[in-house]
């Protein structure tokens, strides 16, 4: 849907009135939409269907059946529009009150009258309290990618006088019962890159051994394929020193190489440390703040969630049910934990929402399109100007401007919350004993390693 013009008015008792006008192409568009969906379930003699000329099927439907058609197929899209771009959520059906559009050429205006979620009212978040841990590179993290760079500059050497082990590269040929075979396939044992069942079969086999091997799916079928081992190599792995350091990498010394694995993970965990201390920011001050979620907004938000969910297993080859059987989660668990993504998610951009209108945030046109272009290029975009009247055309647009409006909000919460070690709020967290209250605005706590549900 394109960009439509709209006015708001409050209305009281949490509901609005909005003053919506469509531009006449988006009209036209409504209206040559409609005559084609017309045309095509019309049955008239000497023509074929969705063929029949305007005039024609004026003559026969009447032109208000057309406009109205236009209008009832598409006032939903330009009500949704409208109501994203003036930052309400609706919690109730809209009560439409328009008259039917004279033609095509002109514009067309229409109100709507729906519940809204009332607006959050931010506590002062600069008041809020929020551990932030320091980042720390173990070194078994460091000794971990030198091993996985040992690892990928190993010499595979032929395997004798055993037969295949974790960690042995083999190449083998797999036969099915219908026919078909895989050859040459490279795999290393223990990876777990093979069915259970297979990876255990294959276990112990040595180059030029054949084997019937039966194994399992997920939905307890049983198959048999025949496994031929052809090679079985072994890693021999380089000793960790300056040699693997001038061998695999720009570096000329371990010291120098050590130093930039332990710079890239720091950097790695800073960025996740600072994605969950702004999580956890965002958090404390829904909690500060009281925030109240509209249960119709749960629900509908929720029962997005299950779709992209289902959506997504669908994509893998993954059934509902096969995933229940595998995960342990049963369907009211996945539900439930999908209401509470959406409450949490929703009760954050309605604290946002309120931060932004409270500081003014408001992202500029010119703001905007430099975002759009920039996110095109970086994507290897070819036409990123496209892209942008795509965009804006569609009216897409306004959702990145919301998106950024509550980034930038995010930004100054962060920025200005009191952040206190971890030890310090572990050590509060402990004087509260249990069935103690905590006092009306406490911060919700985080600590490292807590994570927000999938």
């Amino acid at each position: 849907m394109g960009w439509v013009e709209t006015q708001v008015e409050e209305l009281g008792g949490d509901r609005v009135r909005l003053t919506v006008e469509v531009p006449s192409d988006e009209v036209k568009h409504a209206v040559d939409h409609a005559a084609s969906d017309l045309a095509g379930s019309l049955k008239i003699p000497g023509f074929r269907k969705g063929k029949v000329p305007m005039p024609v099927l004026l003559a026969r439907v009447g032109k208000e059946k057309l406009m109205s058609e236009a209008v009832e197929s598409h006032i939903g899209g330009w009500f949704w529009n409208a109501a994203s771009s003036s930052r309400i959520r609706p919690v109730t059906q809209p009560e439409y009150g328009y008259e039917l559009p004279s033609s095509s050429e002109d514009p067309f205006a229409f109100t709507a009258e729906v519940g809204v979620q009332p607006k959050a009212e931010p506590a002062d978040w600069t008041t809020l309290e929020v551990p932030a841990a320091e980042p720390d590179v173990p070194e078994e993290l460091v000794e971990h990618e030198l091993e996985a760079l040992r690892s990928s500059v190993a010499e595979l050497v032929p395997v004798e006088g055993r037969g295949a082990a974790d960690g042995d590269a083999l190449v083998i040929d797999v036969d099915g019962e219908d026919g078909e075979a895989q050859r040459d396939l490279v795999v290393t044992l223990g990876a777990g890159r093979l069915l259970p069942d297979l990876e255990q079969a294959i276990g112990g086999m040595r180059a030029g051994e054949t084997k019937e091997v039966e194994y399992g799916l997920p939905d307890d079928e049983r198959r048999t394929v025949q496994v031929t081992v052809k090679e079985v190599k072994e890693p021999v792995l380089p000793p960790i020193d300056d040699e693997l350091a001038r061998a695999a990498t720009e570096f000329e010394t371990l010291d120098d190489l050590r130093a930039d694995i332990e710079g890239r993970l720091r950097e790695q965990i800073e960025d996740e440390l600072e994605g969950e201390f702004r999580g956890a920011a965002v958090d404390a001050l829904v909690d500060a703040s009281d925030v109240q979620v509209s249960e119709a907004l749960v629900e509908a938000r929720a029962g997005n969630l299950l779709r992209a969910f289902v959506n997504g297993l669908e994509r893998r080859g993954i059934s509902v049910e096969t995933y229940i059987a595998l995960s342990g989660e049963t369907a009211e668990q996945i539900q439930q934990r999908l209401l509470d993504e959406a409450r949490r998610s929703l009760s954050r951009e309605l604290v946002l929402e309120a931060v932004a209108e409270r500081l003014g945030i408001d992202i500029s046109d010119d703001e905007l399109r430099a975002f759009i272009l920039e996110q095109a290029e970086l994507a290897d975009e070819e036409d990123a100007e496209g892209v942008l009247e795509q965009l804006w055309h569609s009216g897409r647009h306004e959702t990145l401007r919301t998106d950024l409006r509550l980034r930038n909000a995010l930004d100054r919460v962060a920025a200005e919350v009191k952040r206190i070690p971890v030890e310090l709020a572990q050590a509060r967290e402990k004087l509260w004993t249990p069935g103690q209250e905590k006092p009306e605005g406490a911060a919700k706590l985080w600590t490292p390693g807590e994570k927000e549900p999938a």
